[in-house]
């Protein structure tokens, strides 16, 4: 107790102020449950809690906590005092690393004590850090339902087959490479979850598990599996997808209860008649009647690879010294010819937000696509693998190209990259080819040409101006380097708008660059096209200006009296010695070096709209996106059947890459706790051709029932973009510079809702339910009652898996945010409300439930289920009805 007082510190002692142990168990302990894991310092209260009221805290039964909690390693020796515990939750994933992806828990090991828990029937370590199974699992006596998904498993005990009452078991992601032969005594396991692993066979035990309804075994390296399968006489579904199988058993055919078999995306050349045949068997993404390809990795037999199509919620895949074909769902493809990988090997895959923290465009850059990341990173390959990443086709960009962008780990570099279109669908896709992997994106850039300089000289020209030329004469260097040329075109009309003076002319931007830090030894000779309706008889050369700009464009001097200009018809011709910018001006201004800086950072900017708008049908769901002046139109006239609101906001301008702020006011609020809200702000990156829109759900904390809320959202910069010119920078500075644009927003009034009756359980009243049908069993609004008593903080995670939309629960927890209980029924009876004419629906909230790792409920389903098909038969024996009989007889007792 003093090194947990110590934990605590002198502020959090129990009994004092409102954050004592009092407050906290009448906030957190719930009956017998403590559903902690919601909370960032869970362990913290668990602590305090436990310091404070120790005889509640035993008798607790249902306990989950984070395993992302520093405090953690010290609550871990408090747990096997709570000996009445029957379900234990120590997850990870409930933080988050700097791309959004959940970071796993700190959770390696358990106390040995823990195994003396004897009443403990759920136990759940996901997303954790385990490389072996803690030894104290095996001595459990009653547990029956074990989750260790997304650890580092390498391996299960030998005496794994111990735990004798075990019916759920789910083991995916992880690195098992083999099963024990134990795993044969599981007798009553009717679940087992084994996807996305390393296996690359099974024990001829697995087929004693006769009492087994679903096993998973997709996404492993499976070349066949035993013959003993076909006794699992029980078996339901059996996935085998994205293996590496080569044949199969056609006893599989004949098991009595199988309605599912996936063969998916296997190299399956031929199956058994009885398979091919059956309508629950799925083949897609096998080389079915292909002969066996040959050794050569080139284009002609890369029609004979196994072509792999992932679904949505896939992640990985298997590549092996065959090769492959593969087609994720957002599009991407790739080529693996046979001979790039030696060993099978598992990649991993998944796209990304860019952040402009580490996704660094240059200057006139444009971002295409979201960022792939490609693991193991740093892969190598033996042969080149192809890479065709789909992207925004930049329609109203010109005289630019399209590449593929990789990060090293420490910078980003161009490879070399083909633009395709797509037959079908004449979609645009990037073309390239790799022999490692890591992190890729789409750009468009300005045209690029490029070429080696040796000691004898060259020429390089623009291939956008052939007029723009670069000429090295011999002794130039005494080493080849690398020279790399691009062109900024700029119109007339464009100087015009920008300057307000019609007078005011430029060249194309020349930009000018070298992999060497030494000067040339010899002057380079420019050649660059005089401005727009300037020729050499008009010339007057007191207006022609010649600017140097240095990469970053944030300073530019006039150099014309440093370098000997020569002029012909059309041209304007010059010798420097190292490289950067270039500009030629044709004006009446003196000093052009400010006027530039407006012109170049306004050439880099987009006019855009702010569009606010309400769904029709709900008026608390709202879209925001910020839309570049020339889409507004089309953008508005798309939404316009679903949504209303008000016009567009004035045109401001903006950055590629810039953030930007969302804040609702007078009167309108959103869920602080989202991902993207930043001191209450919804957060945005600009990207001139991706989707800037998010759409959300909004409440109020003023009373609707006898008035509307009339409220607003404003549009705010957040901080200056690096590398931006100084005058830029000081103008968005000072007290409105932020703001950008302002919207109105209205929640209408409130009608009254069935939930808000006198009397209603926790706020809520429910009609009669009886959900089911007679002959498998009801459950009736009180057996649902019940139910949600035992959900918790993953109440969301369920909501998904019973079907309902991610912005229906993002609803359900704003209009309850204040109230964990009312959240959980409103979601638990929204859903029954929706399905509660559908005879499969208590089928499906048990396959929810298992889906969330709520084995606990999912049991408890099936008990009042099958109670009340006992009562069902005892009515039909008592009585001698037929199935038609009343429903009132069948009903399921309450809880």
């Amino acid at each position: 107790m003093q090194k947990m007082a110590e934990l605590l510190g002198p502020g959090d002692e129990c009994g004092e102020g409102t954050s004592g142990a009092p407050v906290l168990a009448g906030s957190c302990l719930a009956d017998n449950r403590l559903n902690l894991d919601v909370y960032p310092d869970g362990c913290h209260r668990f602590l305090r809690l436990f310091e404070g009221r120790r005889g509640e805290v035993v008798q607790v039964e249902f306990l989950r906590l984070s395993s992302n909690d520093r405090l953690l390693d010290t609550t871990l020796g408090i747990l096997p005092h709570l000996k009445h515990l029957k379900s234990l939750v120590l997850k990870g994933g409930h933080a988050r690393d700097e791309f959004g992806s959940c970071q796993c828990g700190s959770l390696t090991s358990l106390p040995p004590d823990l195994g003396n828990l004897r009443c403990l029937t759920h136990l759940d370590l996901s997303f954790n850090s385990l490389s072996t199974l803690p030894s104290c699992i095996l001595h459990l006596p009653s547990l029956r339902a074990l989750l260790v998904s997304h650890n580092s498993l390498v391996a299960l005990p030998e005496d794994f087959g111990s735990l004798s009452k075990l019916t759920f078991f789910s083991a995916m992601k992880n690195q098992l490479k083999d099963l024990p032969r134990s795993i044969g005594e599981l007798a009553v396991l009717q679940d087992l979850d084994l996807s996305e692993n390393a296996l690359e066979f099974l024990p001829e035990e697995v087929g004693n598990l006769h009492h087994c309804t679903e096993l998973d075994l997709s996404g492993n390296r499976l070349l066949s599996i035993p013959d003993s399968l076909a006794n699992l006489k029980s078996l339901r579904q059996l996935h085998l997808h994205s293996n590496l199988l080569v044949t199969v058993p056609a006893s599989l055919a004949s098991l009595p209860n199988l309605s599912r078999l996936d063969l998916q995306n296997n190299c399956l050349r031929a199956v058994p008649p009885e398979i091919q045949t059956s309508p629950f068997v799925r083949l897609r993404g096998n080389p079915l009647g292909e002969t066996e390809p040959s050794l050569q990795a080139d284009e002609s037999n890369a029609r004979g690879l196994r072509r792999l199509f992932l679904a949505s919620g896939e992640d990985s895949f298997t590549v092996t010294s065959e090769g492959c074909k593969v087609v994720l769902a957002c599009g991407i493809h790739f080529y693996f010819p046979p001979g790039a990988a030696s060993d099978p090997l598992q990649i991993y895959f998944r796209t990304l937000a860019p952040d402009p923290q580490w996704v660094k465009l240059r200057h006139h850059d444009v971002l295409l696509s979201r960022v792939l990341e490609l693991q193991p990173h740093g892969v190598k390959f033996q042969q080149e693998v192809q890479i065709w990443m789909p992207y925004a086709s930049p329609q109203t960009l010109h005289q630019r190209e399209v590449v593929v962008r990789t990060f090293s780990g420490q910078s980003w570099s161009d490879l070399r990259t083909r633009v395709e279109q797509k037959r079908k669908s004449k979609k645009h896709v990037a073309h390239c080819s790799v022999l490692h992997f890591s992190w890729f994106l789409v750009v468009s850039r300005l045209v690029q040409n490029e070429c080696k300089v040796p000691t004898e000289g060259t020429l390089l020209f623009s291939s956008v101006d052939p007029n723009i030329k670069v000429t090295f004469p011999p002794g130039v260097t005494e080493e080849t380097r690398s020279v790399k040329l691009q062109v900024l075109p700029v119109t007339a009309e464009e100087m015009e708008e920008i300057t307000a003076d019609a007078g005011c002319r430029a060249s194309p931007l020349l930009c000018l660059c070298q992999d060497s830090l030494v000067d040339f030894l010899r002057p380079v000779r420019i050649q660059l096209p005089l401005p727009p309706g300037v020729t050499g008889l008009n010339l007057d050369r007191s207006r022609l200006h010649l600017l140097h700009g240095d990469l970053e464009g944030q300073t530019w001097d006039d150099i014309t009296s440093q370098v000997v200009l020569e002029f012909t018809h059309l041209y304007a011709v010059f010798e420097v010695t190292h490289f950067s910018w270039y500009w030629l001006w044709y004006t009446t201004k003196t000093y052009i070096g400010g006027l530039a800086k407006k012109v170049y950072e306004r050439l880099r900017m987009y006019q855009v709209n702010f569009i606010a708008l309400q769904r029709k049908k709900d008026p608390e769901q709202v879209l925001l996106q910020c839309v570049p002046k020339h889409k507004v139109d089309p953008v508005l006239k798309k939404l316009q059947d679903r949504y209303r609101g008000p016009e567009p906001s004035d045109m401001v301008e903006m950055f590629e890459g810039e953030q930007f702020f969302a804040a609702f006011e007078r009167g309108i609020s959103i869920d602080m706790d989202r991902p993207d809200c930043v001191d209450g702000r919804l957060s945005f990156i600009f990207y001139s051709h991706l989707k800037n829109m998010k759409e959300i759900y909004v409440t109020s904390p003023v009373d609707r029932k006898g008035q509307a809320v009339k409220g607003q959202v404003s549009f705010y910069r957040g901080a200056v973009p690096e590398s931006i010119p100084k005058d830029a920078s000081r103008r968005r500075k000072g007290p409105d510079s932020l703001w950008l644009a302002t919207l109105p927003i209205k929640l209408p009034r409130l009608k009254p809702r069935w939930g808000e009756n006198p009397g209603a359980l926790n706020g809520f009243s429910f009609p009669p339910l009886n959900l089911g049908n007679a002959e498998t069993g009801y459950l009736t609004q009180a057996n649902l009652l019940s139910i949600a008593r035992r959900v918790g903080a993953d109440w969301q995670t369920i909501g998904l898996n019973l079907g309902l939309t991610y912005q229906q629960v993002e609803r359900i927890g704003y209009n309850n945010r204040e109230d964990l209980d009312k959240q959980i029924l409103d979601m638990l009876f929204s859903w029954a409300q929706q399905n509660v004419e559908d005879p499969d629906c208590v089928s499906k909230l048990i396959t929810a439930m298992k889906e969330s790792g709520r084995q606990d409920i999912a049991d408890e389903v099936e008990t009042i289920i099958e109670l009340g098909r006992q009562k069902y038969r005892e009515s039909i024996r008592r009585v001698g009805l037929e199935q038609e009989s009343s429903t009132e007889d069948s009903a399921i007792a309450m809880m």
